[in-house]
């Protein structure tokens, strides 16, 4: 299977991964992929306890998601899956 591929600034190949979901078992709620994004691709997740501080991240806007995995980067957990689309 032929993935979408584009080149780094060096002329490298590069296959970008996009967000396929978070794993809410591994998500412990700090927020940093929520503020990493700059595609507004994650939100805060609905949370049962009252005024919680943490920020459940849940995959809200994926259609603009631009493969950079900056979210996962952050996740200190590992929390997120990510895949390539095909051409």
């Amino acid at each position: 299977m032929s993935y979408v591929t584009g080149r780094t600034r060096g002329g490298k190949e590069w296959t970008p991964k996009f967000v396929k979901a978070i794993d809410p078992e591994l998500c412990i709620g700090c927020g940093r992929c929520i503020k990493i994004c700059a595609h507004d691709v994650l939100a805060p997740a609905e949370v049962d306890e009252e005024e919680s501080a943490k920020m459940f991240a849940k995959v809200e806007n994926a259609a603009d998601c631009i493969g950079c995995e900056a979210c996962g980067r952050t996740c200190k957990k590992d929390a997120f899956a990510f895949e390539p689309i095909a051409a």
